[in-house]
């Protein structure tokens, strides 16, 4: 049977779901392997060394830089509050003294003789890793962080914006052609991950942050309301750090595109269930999806899916297309020539047949879809 590899987006009603959780810096792991923990739990935590806060002390007391070491009321290791006075001079014959006090509190860590810099170091940060994927440990990384394994629904995502946000999946829309506008969010959706259909608009985004709600997830959005919302141009190489207070993802591209109805349909299954949603993106080099997981109820009983290999590009495999003229547009593999075809530019490609769900045959270039993998 003929085949071709070609990358596309995860689908699955039940998966096997694996997650590293990993602090950035040695630190003590919380869990042990074996154990079942929730999205919310903290399994490893660390803390990160504190602000640096320069000092120029030999500035601001007029002195050369190697007096300032004889004029120190703290010594390095000690800790100083804000306000409190740092070092003195010695003055004339007792008097006219002058002091410098700190405006932070912390740690000092140096004092300098050759530039009369003090450096304070603020407070360890700390730094906690949550489980995110409600599972089983299934291995310990001491120091390091542990490894995560649910069975869950699990869905990517073309495009987010947000890091991690939990909460129950609630359905806005009674179709995937429907968008999610501002009239179909409630206060009820506080800390929910609220599902859309087609396009999402800027007005429902910014309604969403008022109210609250955790995550929005919908087939497409405009750019210009991504702009609009964060108040700048979006770089293409990594987000997941903006300052948002709703995370957003769009799991078909930009415009009004619908929701593919399978995507849709999975998620209003689990309608009720608690989610974990991520909407990093990273599409240069190490291609990152933004994604929704929905372990699934413990106990629940397996289904037997048709499994392919990942990337697998054959007869029966579902598509979308990703360039016009047909850009959004959802069928199913039907055949795949081996020669290269003329297109309509005039230039040679290998192609495929796609057969969409209204019984329609387009020929198109392979490099035009991507995969929905199940």
């Amino acid at each position: 049977m003929a085949h071709a590899y070609t990358p596309g987006l995860k689908v699955s009603p039940r998966t096997r779901s694996r997650c590293r959780r990993i602090l950035p810096i040695k630190g003590e792991v919380l869990v042990r392997a074996g154990q079942q923990v929730g999205s919310r739990d903290v399994v490893a935590q660390t803390f990160m060394p504190g602000n640096i806060t320069p000092v120029n002390v030999a500035n601001l007391l007029s002195l050369p830089p190697a007096d300032v070491p004889e004029c120190m009321l703290k010594e390095p290791g000690m800790r100083v509050e804000a306000g409190e006075a740092l070092a003195r001079t010695k003055g004339i014959f007792g008097f006219f003294k002058s002091e410098c006090r700190a405006r932070v509190a912390g740690t000092i860590e140096s004092v300098s003789q050759v530039t009369g810099q003090v450096i304070l170091r603020g407070a360890p940060i700390p730094v906690r890793v949550l489980a995110y994927l409600a599972g089983q440990v299934v291995e310990e990384i001491p120091g390091e962080g542990v490894v995560l394994e649910a069975d869950a629904t699990f869905i990517q995502g073309i495009f987010g914006i947000g890091g991690e946000a939990f909460g129950p999946v609630r359905m806005a829309c009674r179709d995937e052609k429907e968008e999610l506008t501002a009239d179909r969010l409630d206060e009820g959706m506080k800390g929910a991950v609220v599902v859309g259909g087609s396009r999402m608009t800027g007005e429902a985004v910014r309604k969403a942050f008022r109210i609250g709600i955790s995550a929005l997830v919908s087939g497409g959005m405009d750019d210009t309301d991504l702009r609009q919302i964060l108040g700048y141009d979006l770089g293409v190489a990594v987000t997941g750090s903006e300052p948002v207070a709703t995370t957003l993802i769009i799991t078909e591209g930009f415009g009004r595109i619908a929701m593919a109805r399978k995507t849709f349909q999975l998620l209003a299954s689990r309608e009720g269930d608690q989610a974990s949603v991520n909407g990093s993106t990273q599409i240069r080099a190490g291609v990152l999806r933004p994604e929704i997981v929905i372990p699934s109820p413990p106990g629940e009983a397996a289904e037997v899916e048709e499994t392919r290999p990942a990337g697998v590009l054959e007869p029966g495999t579902p598509v979308r297309m990703i360039r016009d003229p047909h850009f959004g547009l959802i069928g199913v593999v039907s055949r795949l020539p081996a020669e290269p075809q003329v297109l309509g530019s005039g230039s040679r490609a290998r192609v495929l047949e796609v057969r969409l769900e209204s019984g329609r045959r387009l020929v198109v270039p392979r490099a035009n879809v991507e995969l929905i993998e199940a």
